[in-house]
């Protein structure tokens, strides 16, 4: 029998559409020190969470995050922040200076803790019955994003994530992946296999959105094309420099 673990995290999807039912609180909670037990770089919990409720500010996110109607939508919107003023703060106790924020080691530390916890907010939120989807439009204006949670310098909004109750009126399906052979390879990276199973996945995503009547939806290839043929967000490297961070170990 399949752990309800793995089950739960085997059906995971993204959810756009809510009910409009709160998030109750002593549920959010759980969430919230849920995701606190998520581990992060040297302990140093270089990740801090902006929760919003306000309908009027979820609106403002929303709007800066390209106008998306799932965040406006959500019943909450929680913000992930690197953090590295926490850990200055801390440096700064201990007699000494920190520097970390120069460094791209530093950067990819912070970056790797925001997604380990993203994870572990959405599998909390999941098992109590909430939807949520992932939000990297935020980056779209972080300066904007920076100003609204009133952000010190060393700490940058690097994702976001909407919060609520499933529209119950919404079948709930989950879309598929790319061949797991072509995902996880034993030994060493596979090229073969990664090209075999994106022109595989590129038929089969195709096939699927064909199936629940979203023929307008692009294929894997064109829907990849449209944003990685470009830098879609074009401020992010001027605004992290903005707020202290820096590649001085190049």
């Amino acid at each position: 029998m399949t752990h309800p673990v793995i089950t739960q995290l085997l059906q995971r999807r993204s959810v756009r559409q809510f009910s409009g039912a709160a998030v109750a609180e002593a549920d959010l909670q759980l969430i919230l020190q849920a995701a606190q037990q998520a581990p992060t770089s040297i302990n140093g919990q270089q990740v801090s969470l902006i929760v919003t409720r306000d309908k009027a500010r979820i609106a403002r996110i929303a709007e800066l995050a390209g106008g998306q109607p799932q965040v406006a939508g959500a019943d909450v919107f929680i913000t992930l922040v690197m953090d590295f003023n926490r850990t200055a703060i801390a440096t700064e106790l201990a007699g000494a200076t920190q520097v970390i924020e120069q460094s791209a080691e530093g950067l990819m530390a912070g970056a790797v803790d925001v997604g380990i916890m993203l994870n572990a907010i959405q599998t909390a939120a999941n098992a109590l019955g909430y939807g949520s989807t992932a939000i990297g439009g935020i980056r779209a204006n972080p300066a904007a994003m920076i100003d609204l949670l009133q952000l010190p310098s060393k700490t940058f909004p690097l994702a976001g994530l909407t919060l609520g109750v499933p529209d119950p009126s919404q079948p709930g399906v989950v879309k598929p992946r790319v061949p797991l052979a072509s995902f996880a390879m034993n030994e060493h990276y596979n090229q073969q296999a990664v090209r075999q199973g994106v022109e595989q996945y590129d038929q089969q995503l195709r096939q699927f959105w064909d199936s629940i009547g979203l023929r307008e939806m692009p294929s894997y290839a064109q829907s990849t094309a449209n944003y990685y043929q470009r830098i879609y967000f074009p401020t992010v490297a001027e605004n992290l420099q903005q707020q202290g961070f820096a590649f001085k170990d190049q």
